[in-house]
């Protein structure tokens, strides 16, 4: 299984605004932030737990309408609904995770079998999609869909919907709604 550091010498290794660097470097990002919750307590575990939940949010959501279109044109449909899947149930799950006390021993045990799924996922996109989105598509298109996907995380929803999660229909359709909904939620959280 990768890391951290690994992804981040893999997106250091394609063109600037990529996509697919991007999206490495958001998993490199997310593997470090596991590691965090998972070291932390308390406030500063709250804290992180929330950076975690809206990085995975703004990225599954960017991945279905942006990366998945091309992915079930490039890896094949039954790679791209695979992965689609996956994002579904990571939705569900990150939404019970978001209701627990971060600090008790069942979050704990979920945060680990969540981090393994996440983990397996990302996998499964490095090794199977991204390759076959970057050898489908030239430079600019891989850069013009990293300028999508960026535009897309800016209204992005912060918090899981799991009835929209792994549809890139329902994701267009509810996406910018909720989007709207969950940012203003974090900003009245933090006053």
């Amino acid at each position: 299984m990768g890391d951290a550091q690994n992804d981040l010498n893999q997106a250091a290794q394609l063109p600037e605004g990529d996509v697919v660097a991007i999206l490495l470097e958001q998993h490199a990002r997310i593997r470090a932030l596991f590691g965090k919750v998972k070291e932390t307590h308390g406030e500063a575990r709250q804290k992180t737990f929330d950076e975690l939940r809206a990085l995975l949010a703004v990225h599954e959501t960017a991945e279905e309408m942006i990366l998945r279109p091309v992915a079930a044109d490039t890896a094949g449909k039954a790679e791209a609904d695979a992965r689609n899947e996956e994002e579904a149930e990571a939705n569900k799950v990150l939404a019970e995770l978001e209701k627990m006390d971060v600090d008790s021993a069942e979050f704990s045990r979920q945060v680990e079998d969540f981090e393994a799924a996440v983990l397996e996922h990302a996998e499964h996109e490095e090794q199977e999609e991204f390759p076959a989105v970057r050898a489908g598509c030239s430079e600019e298109q891989l850069r013009k869909m990293g300028n999508r996907l960026r535009s897309v995380e800016r209204m992005a929803p912060t918090h899981p919907h799991p009835t929209a999660a792994g549809s890139t229909a329902a994701q267009w359709l509810t996406g910018p709604f909720a989007s709207m909904v969950d940012r203003t939620r974090d900003a009245l959280s933090k006053s």
